[in-house]
């Protein structure tokens, strides 16, 4: 294929089964516009939780590359997502990347939108000017038990079997009644799709997340579980009397691994030792728990989605994370701890400590990220074989390929 992204059908051909990518898929620029303007376009993305947006008026900005999402909650309770972009003459309505207000109003002419997206008001147009005609340009929007997924084509690919698998696991915790604790913004110095394949193994965790494996472990991502086939016997004991456990709260399921080639990964992982959340020591980071648990509970689940999020939920709160490109080697990681609406700062959480494993392990991750980014742009880059415990990178890598050879026929046509 010749013209705009003539470079990328070549690239996506060199791709080779067990080995990671070309290196200008990684680094290149032409990769990059692809990846922003074309393919993550066609997919669907995490955007934020319904607690970003937890009463009417509530809005939260998506932001990749050019494209602005403004994600809200309507008068009625539901979620919609439109376009950033006054259907005047294009301002942007929305600038700060969180809000709440009765109404949108552009800050260029002050042409003023419901929440529904319909036009409200349009100073000094005319008597034959019909404003039921104007509505802001909707995005497909999809709350899955409470993780808002949008979709920037006008034709979105099907949904339905990652909305049921995850809503049904993730009820329990009642994200409606959860609220935002903290939230970090870090830019790593890295290709978006790397960032996404350090987060997929943990082949580098013994040596790199001290904090991380003390409560999580390093089980689970790509190995130690029975369905990996590489499980200690006493590992493997352990998970089948946790699940025992699971199964008398009601929150015990089969692990869903990228099933029949759609995009989502489901797993309740024990935590080590006895811990009973994500924390340095273990202990809980909220004392008023959420969902349904009544005394502290040793799992969390966890949940990852194809091409740019993944998820913990523990019993006292839930920690999300959400990527999106900025340039071929700047990315932006969005971490959000969750916790009880009811919870109250400095009594029943400290926000220090509710946030400092992940933050630590964000900075680790991004050190490798970038680590990983700078050697790939070197002359000695070749493609390299992925361990047996790196299966969820290698999954990663057939989605991206598979997403971005569809996206490009669609271009050629």
């Amino acid at each position: 294929m010749s013209g705009e992204y003539g470079e990328i059908g070549a690239l996506l051909g060199q791709d080779r089964k067990g080995y990671s990518l070309p290196q200008k898929l990684y680094v290149g620029e032409q990769a990059f516009a692809f990846d922003t303007q074309v393919m993550l376009p066609s997919v669907w993305l995490y955007a934020c939780t319904v607690a970003h947006i937890k009463k009417p008026g509530d809005w939260f900005l998506f932001e990749m590359a050019d494209n602005s999402v403004i994600v809200l909650r309507g008068r009625d309770g539901a979620v919609r997502a439109f376009f950033n972009s006054c259907q005047h003459r294009g301002a942007r309505i929305c600038e700060a990347q969180r809000g709440s207000s009765p109404k949108l109003i552009c800050p260029y002419h002050q042409w003023t939108y419901n929440l529904d997206g319909s036009l409200l008001g349009a100073r000094n147009m005319g008597p034959e000017f019909d404003k039921s005609t104007i509505n802001l340009t909707p995005v497909a929007v999809e709350n899955i038990g409470g993780l808002i997924f949008i979709c920037l084509t006008d034709t979105p690919p099907p949904i339905d079997r990652v909305k049921a698998d995850i809503a049904a696991q993730i009820a329990v915790y009642d994200l409606e009644h959860c609220k935002i604790a903290v939230q970090d913004d870090l830019i790593e110095d890295a290709n978006w799709k790397l960032v996404m394949e350090n987060n997929r193994e943990c082949y580098h965790c013994d040596a790199n997340h001290p904090e991380l494996i003390s409560c999580l472990g390093n089980s689970g991502f790509g190995k130690g579980l029975p369905e990996d086939g590489n499980a200690e016997a006493s590992a493997e004991a352990h998970l089948l009397a946790k699940r025992g456990e699971w199964a008398a709260l009601g929150i015990d399921h089969d692990l869903v691994e990228f099933p029949d080639g759609w995009w989502h990964r489901i797993a309740r992982l024990p935590l080590v030792d006895g811990a009973v959340s994500q924390t340095m020591d273990g202990k809980v980071a909220s004392t008023k728990l959420i969902g349904p648990f009544e005394t502290p509970e040793t799992s969390s689940l966890s949940i990852w989605t194809q091409p740019n999020s993944w998820h913990h939920f523990c019993c006292d709160h839930v920690v999300t994370f959400s990527l999106t490109p900025l340039a071929a080697d700047k990315t932006l990681l969005r971490t959000s701890w969750l916790v009880h609406e009811d919870a109250i700062e400095g009594v029943d959480y400290d926000p220090a400590n509710l946030s400092a494993v992940w933050r630590a392990t964000n900075g680790q991750d991004g050190y490798l990220a970038a680590l990983n980014h700078r050697g790939i742009r070197t002359d000695g880059y070749r493609q390299g074989p992925y361990a047996p415990e790196e299966k969820l990178v290698e999954n990663f890598k057939e989605f991206y390929v598979a997403q971005s050879r569809a996206a490009l026929d669609g271009v050629a046509t």
